[in-house]
């Protein structure tokens, strides 16, 4: 791509620094921004620039929002006594897409990470105290959601840790097989998990 115009480089390379991209799909992203019409691509530039300047996060969860409190936090029928733990916004999204949980959300923002240089005081944990603290809040349980990973076991640790002297109930979402899994297939850790997590029939 040595002979491209450095315009359209450029607005590869700025693809290709999004998660996921490659320089292949940059490229295509590229050169399709160029066929739209002046009125598409300024309504795409707006788009971006507008989410950037108006999302905020919400003042009691921290998820996204353009409000001061979001939607799901402002939401009079939501369980208020269940707050879900969750690392990132996307982690709302995939949650509230289920439709199965009713209560409220807390995001982290980050996971504890020391080999990244990510401590508990660099994500929203002393927001999520402050709201277990909170006795108009009322909340009985706390469920963990963060991935299941070294930095996921190790972030819901702590705060399993610092919260259970507050007296609210502590859990942890169970793992294991997926639906339509096969255990041949399943690794080691899924399997254990699956095995620990076990429910009686």
């Amino acid at each position: 791509m040595a002979h491209e115009a450095l315009p359209l480089k450029i607005l590869a390379e700025q693809f290709a620094s999004l998660p996921g991209i490659g320089m292949k799909t940059a490229w295509r992203l590229a050169f399709y921004v160029l066929t739209m019409t002046k009125e598409q691509s300024d309504e795409f530039a707006h788009a971006i620039t507008t989410a950037h300047d108006t999302i905020k996060n919400c003042s009691v969860c921290q998820n996204y929002t353009d409000k001061l409190v979001c939607d799901i936090c402002a939401d009079g029928m939501r369980d208020k006594s269940v707050i879900c733990v969750v690392e990132s916004p996307k982690d709302v999204v995939a949650f509230e897409r289920s439709r199965g949980f009713k209560g409220l959300y807390h995001v982290l923002h980050g996971l504890i990470s020391p080999m990244d240089g990510i401590g508990p005081d660099q994500l929203f944990i002393k927001q999520l105290l402050s709201r277990i603290g909170d006795p108009q809040q009322e909340v009985k349980e706390v469920i963990m959601a963060t991935n299941p990973t070294v930095e996921g076991e190790a972030t819901a640790m702590y705060l399993s840790k610092l919260l259970k002297p507050l007296g609210v109930k502590v859990t942890r979402l169970a793992y294991g097989v997926p639906v339509g899994g096969e255990l041949e297939f399943a690794d080691e850790m899924t399997l254990s998990k699956a095995l620990e997590n076990r429910n009686e029939l």
